[in-house]
């Protein structure tokens, strides 16, 4: 990949600074990339802001202009903002070749479609463009309301990004394209009939405390890149079947709460084109064994109970 220029990293600082002028919270990403550039919780030497634990991603992302210039300085990141902490809920507007379903409608016009059976226009809020022709639609949370990311809630092909989740700011760039603003930055409010799709309801069962839900999201974090680098490492005609096993595995801990699905595809992803995978072979692989397995263990679970 070819290195960015001084300009180009200036760019990356002043997408990183821009959004954090915003209210939104930013984090490096990886140079040319979509995963967190931050170190993981093996590597984690329980210094500086992990002096009292580690600390994941969304727990790091600051509006802290000195902290954002320091991070930056170190190398060319792109621009992650985590939507939960920054107030935001992100529509992901997806086109069906990244959902392995060339035929299907793309995200922009399912959406158009949902709106119009809700007796409401698309709204009018802060777009940008996804490197694969897809649109993120930036709406502000309602106050006091904690909404996570969701994977095909609203409709095919339409994602959010809000708790447990986050997006690539405007001024990134990946092997496949920039991120490209395709408005002004102020963001709508979430309107009420998105929110009432999108707001869980309540459950009846006993929440788990919280030293469970320390322990299984942990425990998540070590087997996402156990797989990953299984997948990563899988040798020529074992490829595709290692990705598939790693899919099904790691769908258990989607279907329970512990891991976003996109966070799992993204990494697997990767994983399974640095082996040698094209990306058409990785989407649609991850695509069937995620589907059955978050469907698969839904069920375990809803049985269990």
């Amino acid at each position: 990949m070819t290195q960015p220029t001084d300009n180009g990293r200036a760019s990356l600082l002043d997408a990183a600074l821009n959004a954090a002028e915003r209210g939104w919270h930013v984090f490096p990403l990886r140079p040319g990339g979509k995963p967190p550039a931050l170190h993981g919780e093996r590597a984690c030497t329980r210094t500086g802001e992990c002096a009292n634990g580690h600390r994941k991603w969304e727990q790091r992302a600051t509006t802290d202009p000195d902290r954002i210039r320091a991070a930056w300085s170190r190398a060319p990141f792109n621009v992650g903002i985590a939507t939960g902490p920054s107030g935001l809920v992100v529509i992901d507007l997806d086109t069906p070749e990244h959902k392995g379903s060339a035929d299907a409608p793309d995200g922009a016009t399912t959406f158009r479609a949902l709106c119009e059976r809700a007796g409401h226009p698309v709204p009018d809020t802060c777009r940008i463009r996804t490197p694969s022709g897809g649109t993120h639609l930036y709406f502000i949370a309602p106050p006091g309301v904690r909404i996570g990311s969701t994977a095909g809630t609203i409709a095919a092909s339409v994602d959010t990004r809000a708790w447990g989740g986050y997006v690539v700011a405007a001024g990134s760039a990946t092997p496949a394209g920039a991120y490209e603003a395709l408005s002004g930055p102020v963001a709508a409010p979430l309107p009420v009939w998105l929110q009432s799709i999108l707001q869980p309801a309540p459950k009846a069962s006993q929440a788990p405390s919280m030293a469970v839900v320390r322990q299984s999201s942990r425990y998540a974090d070590v087997a996402l890149g156990a797989e990953a680098r299984n997948v990563a490492t899988a040798q020529l005609g074992s490829r595709e079947a290692v990705l598939f096993r790693a899919a099904r595995a790691l769908g258990r801990f989607v279907a329970w709460g512990d891991l976003p699905r996109h966070v799992v595809e993204d990494a697997l992803q990767e994983a399974g084109q640095g082996a040698g995978l094209t990306a058409a072979e990785c989407r649609s692989t991850l695509r069937s064994a995620l589907d059955w397995s978050i469907a698969h263990n839904q069920r375990s679970r809803g049985n269990a109970a």
